[in-house]
């Protein structure tokens, strides 16, 4: 694997996380519930269904980014290298590589009538928290720091990978939602 630039990196997802919250504000915030709650043209979530699904992971990673972040010492380290689970995990995740359809895991599977308004504000909450973490990150060696992954908690990825699952896998799922705005969709 390649090493890239830390800052560089973290510039990229600050960016990508910016655009998220801002895509929620526009898009989501202050839309009412029987809008947000409607099942996809197509079968699929509903737009709350899929922040929900997004802010069950949030749930389970930014805890445990921002304590492994607070107990870790500053660092020179200027680099970053994926492993091959992280970027395989990433890839499988981004829309632009990952083209499959997957299952939710057990435990991050949205019920099919949310509080919306509730669901958008923890989204936005989790987003705001992540540029956080991200910022963090850039005193801190991202190749030491390993967080445990969610379905299979003895596999432990490093943080920089963790950073750029999430973000691939919002972006992924802000898509989706994105989709049920119009019916004939452009995203």
């Amino acid at each position: 694997m390649e090493t890239i630039d830390k800052k560089d990196l973290l510039q990229r997802l600050d960016d990508v996380v910016e655009q998220h919250i801002s895509d929620a504000i526009a898009l989501f915030q202050n839309r009412d519930s029987e809008f947000l709650n409607r099942p996809s043209a197509t079968g699929g979530w509903s737009i709350a269904q899929c922040l929900d699904h997004l802010n069950s992971y949030g749930h389970y990673y930014l805890p445990r980014t921002r304590d492994k972040l607070r107990a870790s010492p500053p660092a020179k380290a200027e680099g970053f290298t994926s492993t091959w689970i992280g970027a395989y995990f990433t890839k499988m995740m981004d829309p632009k590589t990952g083209k499959r359809k997957y299952k939710a895991f057990k435990g991050h599977i949205p019920p099919s009538q949310l509080d919306s308004a509730k669901v958008v504000s923890e989204f936005i909450r989790q987003q705001e928290e992540l540029l956080y973490l991200l910022r963090d990150g850039v005193d801190k060696d991202l190749d030491a720091i390993r967080i445990p992954i969610s379905i299979l908690p003895f596999i432990r990825m490093k943080i920089g990978d963790v950073f750029q699952f999430i973000i691939a896998h919002n972006e992924r799922h802000l898509q989706q939602a994105k989709r049920n705005l119009v019916p004939e969709s452009i995203y």
